[in-house]
């Protein structure tokens, strides 16, 4: 009797075992070869440039050529259109007419940060400062006392464009923002978190050699500024005309004794955009049109003309239309946008059992439970969401079963606790099926977030699968 009861259970109930129970010997030796290239990905890619840059290089050597190469498009033709460096869009062609619809997958290439202000160098007592304004959802505090990285690009007055990274070789120095010790922290430590710092105090220490003689001004800042001349030939005044961004300077590293796991700066989006862009990489001559959509400005709203809100995307759509199609309409666009489908690629929050009153066990995801799908995010009484059919989520968790790939349902904490959403709902509002697919991550928005090693290939499964 016992043995019926068990082949009921395993009949009837969801399979929750961990991951690694469920792939092979093989499987396991693919995942963690792929996740050394993802480590490297992280570690030259910082920026939601150089995202774009990262990903450009590495298409074209793929023979992927720029949109404008074509005058028309036929099957099997392979591109990619970047948005001002911020934003990188890539398709395949495929068998089918455009109009028949797209598979695209749409990930974020940035994440929380400090970016310089326009007038950012200052100096007091001494000592030279650069003054940030955050970027995104972040815990203030969690940027004190830690290593950090400056990277960005400067147009001098001239209009040359100078590249700059400072903090990521083993012989660059590095920078960081101070904390009060403890001794005198008293009237601090009574604050709430979200108090304990203020975003006017996220001042990044520069330097505090004083340069020049006795009658010179502020001079570290005139010692910083000159190391930054000699290096890069800007000035002061050139700041205005730049994009300057302040990450940790942590490297991309295994987690854990048996290295299931990895660390780094980034995994929001990063992991997301990593692995569906990798996906893509495999294709080459897909019964409909595959999209690879990398934007920008998720973690502020995704508006902004590199953000998902803007109009790129469906211009782009429109301009695949034109290239295709010989008596090219508006209709045209709307067919193509209404039988499109998507997969939102964005991480969620793994349960953690530090904050576990914040997680509902039963529709949480977990570390080693493969990629998460999400019916639906947003606050509370799901507000800002995108809510997936049933028949969509149907034919999702079929091409994740043939595909054999290790999948979870997942809803983004408790009901009432808090929330958050992705970039889905402004595809939807097109008319596109879309559900939120993408990695748990532990730590989510902090400077040193980790996944699962087995999460991260399986999301590029489930990418490769709903692209062919």
């Amino acid at each position: 009797m016992p043995n019926s009861f068990e082949n009921l259970e395993k009949d009837l109930f969801s399979d929750n075992k961990n991951g690694y129970e469920k792939i092979t010997e093989e499987t396991k030796k693919d995942l963690f070869s792929f996740c050394e290239g993802y480590k490297d990905f992280l570690n030259e890619c910082k920026t939601e440039r150089e995202c774009t840059l990262w990903i450009e290089k590495t298409a074209a050597a793929a023979g992927f050529k720029s949109f404008s190469e074509f005058e028309s498009l036929k099957p099997g033709d392979k591109f990619y259109v970047k948005n001002t460096d911020k934003s990188i869009f890539l398709a395949v062609m495929g068998k089918k007419p455009v109009t028949d619809g797209t598979n695209i997958i749409a990930a974020h290439i940035d994440s929380p940060r400090l970016d310089a202000k326009p007038n950012p160098l200052f100096e007091d007592t001494g000592a030279a400062y650069l003054k940030t304004h955050y970027y995104g959802g972040i815990k203030k505090y969690q940027w004190l006392t830690i290593p950090l990285a400056i990277h960005g690009v400067v147009y001098k007055e001239d209009g040359q464009k100078v590249d700059i990274v400072i903090g990521e070789k083993e012989s660059d120095p590095v920078f960081c923002i101070s904390d009060l010790l403890p001794h005198l922290g008293q009237t601090q430590m009574e604050k709430t978190a979200s108090k304990f710092v203020e975003g006017e105090k996220l001042n990044v220490i520069l330097g505090s050699m004083p340069f020049g003689d006795e009658k010179t001004n502020q001079k570290a800042k005139l010692s910083v500024m000159k190391i930054l001349n000699d290096m890069y030939g800007i000035k002061e005044q050139d700041f205005v005309r730049a994009d300057i961004e302040i990450v940790p300077a942590f490297k991309a590293k295994d987690v854990g004794l048996d290295r299931s796991l990895i660390g780094a700066y980034g995994h929001d989006d990063r992991v997301c955009a990593y692995t569906a862009f990798m996906a893509l990489m495999t294709v080459d001559l897909p019964e409909k049109t595959v999209i690879c959509h990398l934007v920008d400005k998720e973690e502020t709203g995704s508006s902004d003309s590199t953000g998902m809100q803007s109009t790129f995307l469906e211009n782009m759509i429109a301009r695949m239309c034109a290239k295709t199609i010989e008596n090219y309409n508006d209709i045209c666009l709307r067919d193509a946008l209404e039988n499109s489908e998507c997969l939102s690629s964005d991480v969620t929050a793994a349960y953690d059992p530090n904050y576990a009153d914040v997680f509902e066990k039963n529709n949480s995801a977990y570390l080693n439970g493969g990629v998460a799908l999400m019916k639906y995010s947003g606050a509370r009484g799901k507000s800002g969401t995108n809510e997936a059919s049933a028949e969509f989520v149907t034919k999702v968790t079929d091409i994740f079963k043939k595909n054999d790939c290790v999948w979870q349902i997942a809803e983004l904490g408790k009901v009432d606790g808090g929330g958050g959403g992705t970039v889905a709902q402004f595809l939807a509002v097109l008319g596109i099926s879309v559900i939120d697919c993408g990695v748990p991550v532990i730590s989510m928005h902090a400077p040193y977030e980790v996944v699962s090693k087995l999460d991260v290939y399986m999301a590029y499964k489930a990418y490769k699968g709903f692209y062919i």
